[in-house]
C-alpha cells in the first residue's frame, strides 16, 4: 500500500488551524519526525531539481553576493546555494528543523537560523542578492499568504533576484491542504513593491511553477 506522505502534515495543520495558529504545526511536525512518529513530506536527499536547473542557467557572478533561503527545512536547497558561492542565510520557523540541519551539515558555510516568515528581522529588508522560495508559501494557508509573499519580496536587494517554485492551482480551485498550491494570480503578486517578473514557467508535467523576479538596481 502506498504511503501518504502528506498525512502527518495534514493532520497537524488541521489541528493548528482549528486553534487559529496557521504556522504552529511546522514545529510539531518536525518534533514528531525527530521522534520517529511522523513523516516530513518535503524531506529529500537532493536540492530541488527545478532550482538546480534555474541556477545553472541564471546565476553567474556569485562572489560576495548574499542569498536567503526561505523555510529551509532540512537544508538541501540551502546547501546547494551555499556551494554555488553565495554567502547564505537559511531559516525555518521550526527550532527542531534548524537543530537537525545543523547536525546534518556540521561543517556547512550556511548560516542556519530560526525565524518567522510572517515576522522576519528588519535587517533582511532589501538585503539579499538572491532569495529562494521553494514550496514554503504553498504550505501556508491562504489567510496568511499575502503577508508571506510581501515579506519574501521585501528581502530582495536592488539588482537582486527572486526565484519561486510552487505547485500549480487553477484560479478558483478549492483544495484541502497542506499543500495549498499557488494560482497564477498569486504567482503574479510577487511582482510588486519594485519587483518585476522576468520569467514565469508552468511545468504541467511536474505540476510546478518556476518564476523569476528582479528588483531594479538603485539609482
Amino acid at each position: 500500500m502506498a504511503v501518504n506522505r502528506d498525512a502527518d502534515a495534514s493532520r497537524l495543520a488541521a489541528e493548528s488551524l482549528a486553534q487559529d495558529d496557521p504556522t504552529g504545526w511546522f514545529e510539531r511536525l518536525y518534533a514528531e519526525a525527530a521522534a520517529g512518529a511522523a513523516v516530513v513530506p518535503w524531506d529529500r536527499d537532493q536540492p530541488n531539481p527545478m532550482l538546480v536547473e534555474w541556477a545553472e542557467r541564471r546565476t553567474s557572478d556569485r562572489a560576495g553576493r548574499r542569498a536567503l533561503v526561505i523555510g529551509c527545512g532540512y537544508g538541501q536547497d540551502a546547501e546547494y546555494i551555499g556551494r554555488l558561492g553565495f554567502a547564505t542565510i537559511a531559516f525555518d520557523i521550526s527550532s527542531t528543523a534548524i537543530a537537525e540541519v545543523r547536525q546534518r551539515f556540521p561543517e556547512s558555510s550556511v548560516e542556519y537560523v530560526v525565524a518567522d516568515l510572517l515576522d522576519p528581522p528588519d535587517a533582511w529588508w532589501e538585503a539579499f542578492d538572491l532569495v529562494v522560495e521553494s514550496i514554503t508559501v504553498q504550505s501556508m494557508p491562504v489567510s496568511v499568504r499575502d503577508t508571506a509573499i510581501a515579506n519574501i519580496r521585501r528581502a530582495v536587494a536592488p539588482g537582486g533576484q527572486l526565484v519561486v517554485i510552487a505547485g500549480i492551482r487553477a484560479e478558483g480551485q478549492q483544495v484541502s491542504g497542506p499543500p495549498w498550491p499557488l494560482t497564477r494570480s498569486e504567482i503574479n503578486s510577487f511582482a510588486a513593491e519594485g519587483l518585476r517578473a522576468v520569467d514565469i514557467e508552468a511545468d504541467h508535467e511536474r505540476q510546478r511553477w518556476r518564476a523569476e523576479f528582479t528588483r531594479s538596481a538603485a539609482g
